[in-house]
């Protein structure tokens, strides 16, 4: 006889006590190996904390097959591409595998993505992460897609950028009382440690975004998270020579945003997507001028 079969299965008896559905039943924070990849077909290995749960529809069992569970999640989605098949596929598996106990599945990823950045004019490059976290339900046969992103990015103060360049007007009115100016004069001044009479304030800001998917398809991550910084202008850097960081105060200077501007550019990128039926967003600039933080929350209006 197969020992297995002197081994107790309590789950599988029924729960006299207390007998009520419950939402959702299962394990979160298991690790999982995943391939993510760009446009070009090639793979990007992250590591992934998982959640993995099913609805117990049926009230009077005492609990759902939980390590059916995890042993589909290693099965279908360890060390393989990732893709909205991939995980509709383990969604209708999972439910399979409870055997009529339940009616909605739900597997949640929360890992983060690394990209090779190039440097703006040298031939440099680095490695920047970024947050990303997937969530993925069918309920009654219904599929419902939630990806979220965590963009970092470079804001210049408008304001601050104004009233220095004012200072710095007054300064060379002071510093050259003469009809004509010497050009050279000037420009050894402004190059001098006297010419640096302000610096607009400057902060690292971050941008996360909530957005509910279209289709079955998800979205190339990297191309999508390049579409998100270039809306906004300013992305932060990795590898840098002083070409780059002279690039970057220029690049800076181009793009002077309030917190309402970034939202504003954010905004209408994504609803330039059509993959994209809902978001939300924060957008959150860490002040260097206050110890608070200037922020916008915004959504999509109903059509």
């Amino acid at each position: 006889m197969n020992a297995k079969s002197h081994l107790p299965d309590i789950t599988s008896q029924p729960n006299s006590l207390n007998a009520r559905p419950l939402q959702w039943v299962g394990m979160e924070g298991v690790s999982l190996p995943l391939h993510i990849l760009n446009n070009k077909g090639e793979q990007i290995h992250t590591h992934a904390k998982a959640g993995i749960f099913v609805s117990l529809n049926k009230a009077n069992a005492k609990g759902i097959h939980m390590s059916r569970l995890y042993l589909l999640l290693n099965e279908q989605l360890a060390n393989k591409p990732l893709n909205g098949q991939i995980l509709t596929t383990l969604l209708k598996n999972m439910l399979s595998s409870q055997q009529g106990l339940s009616l909605s599945a739900k597997v949640d990823l929360a890992f983060e993505l690394v990209i090779n950045k190039p440097a703006l004019l040298s031939n440099q490059s680095g490695f920047q992460a970024y947050p990303v976290a997937i969530s993925k339900t069918i309920t009654d046969g219904v599929i419902n897609t939630q990806l979220s992103l965590t963009i970092p990015y470079s804001s210049t103060c408008p304001c601050s950028a104004a009233l220095s360049r004012q200072a710095l007007s007054d300064a060379v009115a002071e510093q050259f009382t003469e009809q004509q100016l010497d050009k050279s004069a000037l420009l050894e001044w402004l190059t001098s440690q006297q010419g640096s009479v302000a610096t607009p304030h400057s902060q690292r800001s971050h941008a996360y975004i909530n957005m509910s998917l279209q289709g079955e398809q998800l979205p190339d991550l990297p191309t999508l998270i390049t579409q998100m910084e270039e809306a906004i202008g300013t992305p932060v850097q990795t590898a840098v020579k002083r070409e780059d960081e002279q690039a970057f105060a220029k690049l800076n200077a181009e793009n002077l945003l309030f917190c309402e501007d970034a939202a504003r550019r954010l905004k209408h990128a994504l609803e330039q997507k059509t993959d994209i039926y809902d978001y939300s967003f924060k957008v959150e600039h860490q002040e260097s001028l206050h110890a608070h933080n200037a922020v916008v929350y915004d959504q999509k209006f109903p059509q």
